[in-house]
């Protein structure tokens, strides 16, 4: 049984993981590096692992990609989109190899590699030979229609060019910036006083979110096909057959992409291109390997959120040398500060650097990086780099008598004096007026997750708060048309934008507005467990820790950050001032319905036709139940949808119930099994 200290870890990993997930695949503004994330996210995986009963099916080791944008229409992709499980190792690459050979039974088997492009997963769907619909892969599951922003990309065919295409063709690949292509585009939005795109995956993602097609048809987009989704009418046996044939009828395949027949040939393709990773025209982070015969595919099948017959090899971070200016401190919308270094520029995996991160006190301590010093910065393609360390063999002789760089004992911003709480490995400013905390604040209660504001972003953000015309969150409800006309760069349409998307936040359901509040520790997940048991705003208002901390899922260390956050009064005046304002603050997460599963553990596996994931989960928490993310002999029952996992073959290992879907609405109708 794993301890409290082990609980909380997982639950806050979760959370880090939710949060991060967001911002690459929705905001399309990262804050850590794939390294930062694959060592959180494989944090998690070990924990659960060493800890089946903390396994759960809405944990990010099941999930693909991250909740869609409101922007587009959602559209259910036919077959999921699932990931790709990592190798950093030969040893995991080759023990991935030997499953394989395993679960073929020994038969022989060929290998596909392709370098792994570093763009935006999308899926193409041809019916008749005619392209009719374009879909982001999401959340795996649902994506955003984007088909008339991928008309726009050139060199993607709008008809195949066959004389017998498929009935119905569905080809996935990414969407992404060939190398020059990016940095003329940067070039040119110098020359012309814009500012310059810092990642061309991110950029790509912004471009292909955009909602003026015209805008997305400005950007030199490229496509690299590389998979198949759902066909009807084609025969191939496989994937090498496949990518000849959407070759040859003019989609863009890599010419890179080879067939091997051993793991040795891979590992030296692998080996290869690690030493000729700037060669192709575009940017890579690894290479993916898979299994070549699609029936092999079928007979190997799936786990939750990856194919068994594929695996992704990362490639290591590239490192540089340059010069460091100066160590400065940034503080964020939760008090958080961060040390960051202000570089010499320099090129690292084919983009600028300028700036790096340091993380955190301890981590600037322990590097001992100087003003002055020569330092080693990495970066694997990523947006955030970071500072290794100092190259001590270069340090001058006055760096190395000014000693250590000392962290900050007061906020840079305001003045308050910084604090470490025990729990924590970062410094915060306390002051909620803290100038530099406000602006962060309100770019994030504007976002996507939290109030959705069209309109309010950071530079937005930046001018109300320079024109003194808000101070707090609450202030924006109270802007004047007038007052907003009166600001430079602010016509009728941008006003009439920015108050229509501020009024219609109002109606945001309570949980989105505790994402947007900037509480330590309360994201979405958080946020939707306290709007779900307690209800409204003057609940939660009105609940102590103790009360917080019996909500299954929040725990002692997030109900004691909570509780001291609604304690304080500066906090309380703006709730205040918020609810006078309008803000809604109730939620249409309605609590349990029904105690018929009261004390029964569910595990949920494959699809549903009539859930959706979080549909079905709900639908058992609604009724009292829990679900799990393993099965045991404690479960209760195990309900299979169409492409199930190992959890299928689990429950009947221990002889637990298997329930289809219509057993499933019988369970949660009256808590019981159907009849045999």
């Amino acid at each position: 049984m794993a301890d409290l200290a082990t609980r909380e870890r997982v639950a806050a990993l979760r959370q880090q993981l939710e949060a991060h997930r967001y911002r690459y695949y929705v905001l399309s503004d990262p804050t850590v590096t794939d390294a930062e994330f694959d060592q959180l996210l494989r944090e998690l995986e070990g924990l659960e692992a060493d800890h089946p009963e903390l396994d759960h099916p809405d944990s990010p080791t099941h999930k693909v990609g991250a909740p869609i944008s409101s922007a587009f229409e959602s559209v259910a992709h036919r077959v999921p989109m699932q990931s790709l499980d990592n190798a950093f190792e030969v040893e995991e690459l080759r023990a991935w190899a030997n499953r394989v050979e395993r679960g073929l039974d020994g038969a022989e088997h060929a290998f596909t590699c392709e370098l792994k492009v570093d763009g935006v997963a999308i899926s193409l769907i041809y019916e008749g030979g005619f392209l009719v619909q374009a879909v982001t892969r999401g959340d795996g599951t649902t994506g955003e229609d984007v088909t008339a922003n991928i008309r726009t990309v050139e060199g993607i065919p709008a008809v195949l060019a066959t004389d017998t295409p498929p009935a119905v063709l569905e080809v996935r690949g990414e969407i992404h910036y060939p190398v020059a292509a990016f940095d003329a585009m940067n070039a040119e939005r110098e020359a012309a006083g814009e500012a310059r795109f810092a990642n061309p995956r991110n950029a790509a993602s912004g471009a292909l979110r955009q909602k003026d097609p015209k805008v997305t048809a400005t950007r030199p987009l490229a496509l690299i096909s590389h998979g198949m989704g759902v066909t009807e009418g084609l025969e191939v046996a496989s994937h090498s057959e496949f990518l000849a044939f959407i070759r040859d009828a003019g989609l863009p395949t890599a010419p890179e992409t080879t067939r091997v027949e051993s793991i040795a040939e891979v590992e030296a393709f692998i080996e290869e291109w690690g030493e000729r990773r700037h060669d192709p025209t575009y940017e890579l982070d690894g290479v993916v390997v898979k299994v070549d015969a699609l029936a092999q595919h079928a007979q190997l099948g799936s786990t939750s959120r990856a194919p068994r017959w594929a695996i992704a090899w990362k490639y290591p971070p590239e490192e540089v040398q340059t010069l460091l200016h100066r160590i400065e401190v940034n503080v964020g919308r939760t008090g958080r500060t961060t040390p960051y270094a202000v570089l010499e520029p320099v090129l690292v995996a084919g983009s600028t650097v300028t700036y790096a991160t340091l993380h955190n006190q301890d981590q600037a301590r322990a590097k001992d990086v100087r003003p002055g010093d020569t330092v080693v910065v990495r970066k694997a393609g990523d947006v955030i780099p970071e500072v290794l360390g100092p190259v001590l063999s270069l340090r001058p002789d006055e760096v190395e008598d000014a000693g250590p760089w000392v962290f900050p004992t007061e906020c840079p911003f305001c003045g308050t004096e910084l604090v470490r709480y025990a729990d924590a490995a970062d410094t915060y400013c306390t002051n909620v007026d803290c100038p530099n905390r406000i602006l962060e604040t309100l770019d994030h209660f504007a976002s996507r997750k939290a109030l959705d504001i069209e309109g309010l972003g950071y530079e937005t953000a930046k001018v109300l708060l320079d024109a003194g015309l808000v101070a707090d969150l609450a202030d924006l409800y109270h802007l004047a048309a007038e007052d907003v006309l009166a600001l430079e760069g602010f016509g009728q349409k941008k006003t009439d934008l920015l108050l229509e998307g501020i009024e219609q936040s109002k109606a945001q359901p309570i949980e989105r507005l505790l994402v947007g509040l900037n509480i330590r520790h309360v994201g979405p997940t958080v946020a939707k467990l306290l709007a779900r048991s307690l209800g409204d705003l003057a609940a939660i208002r009105e609940a102590d820790a103790e009360r917080i901390a019996s909500i299954d899922g929040v725990g002692p260390v997030i109900a004691d950050t909570l509780a001291s956050w609604l304690a304080n009064e500066r906090n309380a005046e703006l709730l205040d001032k918020l609810v006078i304002a309008g803000v809604r603050t109730d939620t249409d997460d309605v609590a349990q319905s029904s105690d018929v599963l009261a004390g029964k553990s569910v595990v949920i596996t494959g699809t549903l036709e009539g859930y959706t994931r979080d549909s079905a989960k709900n639908a058992v928490l609604d009724a009292g139940g829990k679900v799990t993310g393993s099965v045991s002999g404690k479960t209760f029952a195990v309900v299979v949808g169409e492409s199930p996992g190992s959890k299928a073959d689990k429950a009947a290992e221990l002889d637990v119930p298997i329930l289809d879907e219509t057993g499933f609405t019988h369970l949660l109708q009256t808590g019981e099994l159907p009849a045999p």
